[in-house]
């Protein structure tokens, strides 16, 4: 065991760090690599997103996202053995259609995927499900606001609770989903003012992507977070570096090097043993020619 890696991050940790008033970090991770990267960094929780629909596969939404995908993801981030506590969501449909499909759901995603927890969207319609879950001792982290997995609902990817009555909505849904035994909430796409209400609502650590800054913690989707992605990044979104234009920069002098011959030299290449004789080329005459 390495001496110098952090202490594992579990729900106890994330409550007392709550307790503690410390902000709690969550980032996106999809396979391995990232996962030792951010894990290095200092990030509390690692979220095993279904956002992964977008950004590895290259869909329009989450929706076409699969349990068996998500097992996969989840996998390959448990294999890296992260200090940071690992929550992996429940892809759309595997919950929604009553509580024992949930739990089996959320079974696999611990067992298959080596997820600490799991995280679903909604709030009072889901409730039971989150219970349920909870119940067979797999912790359940929330999501409220701006839930992707109803897009079509909402007319899109857009922000929720700017009136009066859908904020006190948002309010309710987020206590259904506390008072069914979720150790934590995540609240996107909401006025900071409602990010605000609910964190003071609850007593349990909120999760702001797009929240404002009154939540307990944020998270920020991990190709956003390092610039990444092409395109126009959500408002929300700072990106803490532009690795885009680094990675086109690296392969474009790779490109260049091959193609002028520059790349492998000798620095990158391997040798034969000294002494030893590449095959065809000054080889040893056979013994016995009988000439």
């Amino acid at each position: 065991m390495d001496s110098n890696k952090r202490p594992k991050v579990t729900v106890t940790t994330l409550g007392e760090l709550y307790a503690a008033g410390q902000k709690i970090t969550v980032v996106t991770a999809y396979d391995a690599t990232m996962a030792t990267l951010l894990d290095e960094a200092g990030v509390d929780v690692l979220m095993v997103g279904d956002s992964l629909g977008m950004v590895v596969q290259g869909h329009e939404t989450t929706l076409p996202v699969t349990l068996d995908q998500m097992v996969y993801h989840s996998s390959a981030v448990a294999r890296a053995r992260p200090s940071a506590h690992i929550v992996c969501d429940l892809p759309f449909l595997s919950y929604q259609t009553d509580e024992i499909d949930a739990l089996r759901a959320a079974g696999r995603l611990v067992k298959e995927g080596g997820a600490e927890s799991v995280k679903l969207e909604g709030g009072r319609t889901v409730a039971r499900a989150v219970e349920k879950i909870v119940n067979a001792g797999i912790p359940v982290m929330g999501h409220v606001g701006l839930v992707p997995q109803s897009v079509h609902r909402m007319g899109g990817f857009r922000v929720q609770g700017r009136m009066t009555r859908e904020a006190e909505q948002l309010l309710e849904d987020a206590k259904s989903i506390e008072e069914a035994g979720a150790y934590a909430l995540v609240i996107e796409g909401v006025p900071s003012e409602v990010g605000q209400a609910i964190t003071e609502a609850v007593r349990i650590p909120t999760i702001g992507i797009g929240a404002g800054a009154a939540t307990s913690g944020q998270v920020l989707v991990s190709t956003d977070l390092l610039g990444l992605g092409r395109g126009r990044a959500p408002k929300f979104v700072k990106r803490f570096a532009s690795l885009g234009d680094e990675v086109v920069r690296a392969v474009s002098e790779y490109v260049r090097e091959v193609r002028a011959g520059e790349f492998p030299d000798a620095a990158h290449s391997f040798r034969m043993k000294e002494g030893e004789k590449a095959p065809g080329r000054g080889a040893p005459d056979s013994e016995g020619s009988g000439t």
